[in-house]
């Protein structure tokens, strides 16, 4: 017994003396290279580096053979800062290392490269290897006959991700926090950045849309039934963003992007004007009697639309009237495509739709106890949603239909409310306070609508200054706007990038994204901020047409959408870490530029 005993213990220490052994990869399993061509000139070398290990950057070395090929400076993915016991604060990378070499040639054709690079590396247990040689072969096609690569925008934290470094921006950061932060993290994050959302323009329109519903919807609706509707709206647009944002992040292209034409914002405006048409009292929208006699007797007597009807409403709400790209949506939209974790990137996704939803169910949630009792009060109610109703239709088709028939259609949209509120009639003697109020408040719009009107007849586009034309060339002065230049192809861009000799400042622009027209409103007009640029050249992509033009210029920077401003110094090379996603007010666009400078 005490033999066999001894023969257990010898042969358990033997395996734990050869699990011990085998710990610690081989270096040349830890870290492997591979290499392609980018373009005639330009060499790629990416290793793939083990889970547990790293690599430093400032020990890389390349060598080419045959020796008579020369190589240029090396261009690096950026990288992790690292307290190491060996070389102290460094850079180094995790999971995979791109470098790009530029081969310097005068010959033409093909040419069969071999490359030895030299790199050193270690265990995050504690091992470090020394230097280690290995050598990668590749050919470089003619450069004659094939196109420059793109310039590098230095991989987000080694990552080797195609986005460019995005660890500095804000969505970089948020990408980020997806592939390192855990599964609750994420969750809470992105429902917070979801109700930050819900204060921007992008929602706005959404809350006529569903109140608008819901009191259609008549005064006997339950207070659960008006929540029920509002959950199903927010449910149906968070669905749409999870399946449209991992279509966007394999793709990288936004599918509401190609609905922003005349036609679809047209067809969907002409729904709101026939919900809007039925507020006033021209027909009442209910079920055909065949399938309410199918549904329960409370569902099939409501006249504002089934549930799933409401949520396929919330659905085209998301893709068509909230199309602008932010933050936290192009962050999630990195990460799947870094990635290809659809998984995750849906559930923030969908997570973030029902943060931006709060203010929509809580409209749910209170619209029984706001609304009047049934009687003259509450037709005027449901009046007052057929024109917040009507103006959500203008505001979806004003991208596509001349200034002038914008303001048009919001001068009616306040003069014939207001004369419907007598403004324009007499009040008798023992009018009450309320009576007085409503009548200020139409004679308001009438006056407005007017202003609207004579702006229109006068050429004016902007709604905001419909008296603008009238104005002296002083206060004209004071409002303009960024000269842009506008580019239109890669090559276009690429040229001009070239050219310039001084920094350069890329705008990506649509008609239809409010938060563009929000930079240029209150941004690009403030006097710092032009002065600010004075010394930039500013150039800008209008991709309101989404075509393969617009779809190439987007994908060259890895954005998925409006509003986009990528930053290029002196050289043409585009400043890590500085790309503004989304709107910033003049303040912090201020900040941006100083970081830029």
């Amino acid at each position: 017994m005490p033999m066999m005993l001894r023969l257990l213990l010898t042969l358990l220490f033997c395996l734990t003396a050869t699990a011990h052994a085998e710990e610690f990869l081989d270096p040349l399993v830890a870290f492997k290279p591979t290499a392609k061509a980018l373009d005639g000139q330009t060499a790629e070398v990416r290793f793939t580096i083990a889970k547990g290990y790293y690599l430093y950057r400032d020990k890389f070395r390349f060598k080419a053979e045959p020796e008579t090929v020369a190589l240029g400076t090396p261009q690096f993915a950026a990288g992790k800062m690292k307290k190491d016991d060996l070389f102290g604060e460094v850079e180094v990378y995790f999971k995979e290392a791109v470098i790009r070499v530029p081969v310097e040639r005068n010959s033409s054709g093909a040419l069969p490269l071999t490359l030895r690079v030299t790199s050193q590396g270690c265990a995050d247990g504690g091992i470090c290897y020394p230097p280690q040689v290995q050598t990668v072969s590749l050919t470089l096609p003619d450069p004659a006959s094939t196109p420059a690569a793109a310039p590098m925008t230095s991989a987000a934290a080694g990552s080797g991700d195609r986005s460019g470094d995005r660890s500095g921006d804000e969505s970089g950061q948020i990408a980020q926090l997806l592939k390192d932060a855990s599964f609750w993290v994420v969750i809470a994050s992105f429902f917070g950045f979801g109700l930050l959302l819900s204060l921007t323009p992008c929602v706005f329109p959404m809350i006529p849309i569903l109140s608008g519903i819901i009191v259609g919807s008549g005064h006997k609706t339950s207070h659960t039934r008006a929540f029920l509707l509002s959950l199903a709206y927010v449910l149906g647009m968070a669905l749409t963003y999870a399946a449209a944002g991992i279509a966007a992040g394999m793709t990288g292209t936004l599918l509401s992007a190609a609905l922003q034409n005349a036609w679809v914002l047209g067809g969907f405006a002409l729904v709101f004007v026939v919900l809007s048409f039925s507020m006033f009292g021209f027909y009442e929208l209910q079920l055909p009697t065949f399938l309410q006699s199918k549904m329960s007797e409370e569902a099939g007597h409501l006249k504002g639309g089934s549930i799933p009807g409401v949520a396929a409403m919330g659905a085209l709400s998301a893709l068509i009237v909230g199309p602008c790209v932010a933050a936290p949506l192009a962050g999630a939209l990195l990460y799947i495509g870094q990635t290809g974790d659809a998984v995750l990137g849906g559930i923030a996704l969908f997570v973030m739709a029902l943060g931006m939803g709060v203010p929509l169910l809580i409209v749910g949630a209170t619209a029984k106890s706001a609304l009047p009792h049934s009687g003259p009060w509450m037709e005027a109610v449901k009046k007052a949603f057929g024109v917040l109703l009507l103006a959500t239709a203008v505001w979806l088709v004003s991208p596509v239909i001349p200034g002038a028939a914008q303001m048009l259609a919001w001068a009616l949209l306040l003069i014939v409310p207001g004369i419907y509120m007598h403004a324009l009639d007499p009040l008798p003697a023992h009018a009450k306070g309320w009576h007085r109020f409503w009548k200020g408040i139409g004679l308001a719009m009438v006056v407005a609508g007017a202003a609207m009107l004579v702006g229109a007849l006068s050429g004016a586009k902007d709604p905001l200054q419909p008296l603008g034309n009238f104005r002296g060339g002083n206060a004209i002065a004071e409002t303009k706007h960024l000269a842009f230049e506008r580019v239109r192809t890669v090559a276009e861009l690429d040229a001009r990038i070239r050219a310039a000799g001084k920094p350069v400042m890329l705008d990506f622009y649509a008609d239809w994204c409010v938060s563009c027209k929000e930079m240029e409103r209150f941004t690009f007009s403030d006097a710092r901020v032009q002065q600010k640029l004075a010394d930039t050249l500013l150039l800008q992509v209008d991709v309101t047409a989404n075509n393969d033009d617009d779809k190439a210029l987007l994908k060259r920077f890895n954005l998925f959408g409006p509003p986009g401003i990528i930053f290029f110094d002196r050289a043409g090379k585009e400043i890590n870490g500085l790309r503004v996603v989304g709107f910033q007010n003049a303040e912090t666009f201020l900040q941006t530029l100083g970081r830029a400078s």
